[in-house]
């Protein structure tokens, strides 16, 4: 007498996976936000503003004045381009370093939107993007699940480096340049002037465009400000400038803005149609309210200040911690500070013992688009007090220590 057969389970449905997201179950996008709502954890990881210095009331005084003035509006369909009032505010802020027409602006829902918009409209599979090394994580996946090739380009304290760009576009052929002069995501450089004016010799000789991304811009903890590439003679109608409200007034709205000049800007709007038709219309007219009527600067210049007492308190807590060798950016504005631990350090190995100890920072591999600093961590001050920032500093020194020794 045969046994009866067991059955075996079916194997589960699987949807088919687009090849450029084949592998991704994970981003480090996805992890830092999870490493940020861990209670045990102080989190280094990411970029999140301090929920304790939004401009609330004002911001719901906004939302409060736009609902009831233009309900029905706010909580219709708006056009592509964007709502007139806040292109309008956009290009007035603009305009302080680059005369800009509302016109001449697009709306997004954050500048990371804009990163999408800009590859759908822009790039070919196969297409070369020239990126600092390292440069904004996010922006490489946004270009990579286009089909496009990153490239790194060297840099040095004052950001990218001219002729090492020169020599990589002349053996690469880009489709286009990425770069974040400002307080740049993930070290916290500025290139000074003379930098700006050395890439943007480049670029007008070579005649290949720019898409210059700046949401930290205003973030200075001097007062002193620079000027975007775009506003140097010759690179207006090349660059398209990216702009963001998430780090000045609050990232939960998802606000941000293009810059562009001639025939692109119709591209532009065709793209982000097809992406999500328009940004949220009750968060256009509030933000708009809220430059008209705010004063946004004096926000800022508080929020500054707040930072700038947290960049010296990780400054200045992680200085004797680190190994001999190493080196550490000092940031002048923005959100982020960069370590590079040297030979034998793998922050992403070390990273697993640095949550055991209670504290958590981004490795930076992730950050490259070729040949990773495996060493490297960016490390954000602008959550948490000097505090908090000394106290956990001083738990990840012991674990750089142990991992030192190994």
């Amino acid at each position: 007498m045969t046994s009866p057969s067991v059955p075996t389970a079916p194997e589960p449905f699987r949807f088919p996976v687009a090849a450029r997201y084949a592998g991704m179950a994970s981003s480090p996008l996805k992890d830092i936000f999870a490493l940020a709502a861990r209670k045990d954890v102080v989190s280094f990881a990411g970029g999140i503003p301090d929920p304790a210095l939004f401009d609330l009331d004002v911001v719901a005084s906004c939302y409060e004045w736009v609902l009831a003035h233009q309900g029905h509006r706010a909580l219709q369909y708006g056009v592509s381009e964007g709502e007139l009032e806040l292109r309008e505010q956009a290009a007035r802020r603009l305009s302080r370093d680059l005369p800009t027409h509302a016109s001449q602006i697009r709306v997004t829902s954050g500048s990371q939107e804009g990163l999408f918009v800009v590859a759908q409209a822009l790039l070919e599979p196969g297409d070369v993007v020239l990126v600092e090394s390292p440069t904004y994580l996010a922006a490489v996946q946004a270009f990579a699940v286009h089909g496009a090739r990153m490239i790194g380009v060297e840099t040095d304290d004052d950001g990218v480096v001219p002729e090492a760009l020169d020599e990589a576009i002349r053996t690469h052929r880009p489709r286009m340049v990425y770069l974040i002069p400002t307080f740049q995501n993930p070290t916290g450089r500025t290139m000074p002037a003379e930098r700006r004016e050395a890439v943007a010799e480049v670029l007008l000789r070579t005649d290949v465009p720019l898409i210059e991304d700046d949401p930290y811009g205003a973030l200075s903890f001097s007062g002193s400000t620079w000027a975007p590439i775009a506003s140097l003679p010759g690179m207006s109608e090349r660059t398209l400038l990216l702009n963001s409200m998430s780090k000045l007034m609050s990232p939960g709205v998802r606000i941000g803005w293009m810059r562009a000049e001639g025939s692109i800007l119709d591209t532009l709007a065709v793209a982000k149609a097809a992406i999500s038709m328009q940004s949220s219309v009750v968060d256009q007219l509030t933000v708009a309210r809220y430059l008209e009527t705010a004063d946004l600067d004096a926000h800022v210049a508080t929020v500054s200040a707040v930072y700038r007492e947290r960049r010296d308190a990780m400054a200045t807590a992680i200085a004797p911690v680190l190994p001999a060798g190493a080196h550490v950016t000092h940031p002048e504005g923005g959100m982020f500070l960069w370590a590079s631990l040297g030979e034998g350090y793998d922050a992403q190995r070390m990273l697993a013992d640095a949550v055991a100890a209670g504290v958590a920072y981004l490795p930076g591999w992730s950050f490259f688009a070729d040949h990773p600093d495996l060493s490297s961590m960016r490390l954000s001050f602008v959550t948490h007090s000097p505090e908090v920032i000394e106290d956990a500093v001083g738990r990840l020194g012991e674990v750089i220590a142990q991992h030192g020794q190994r």
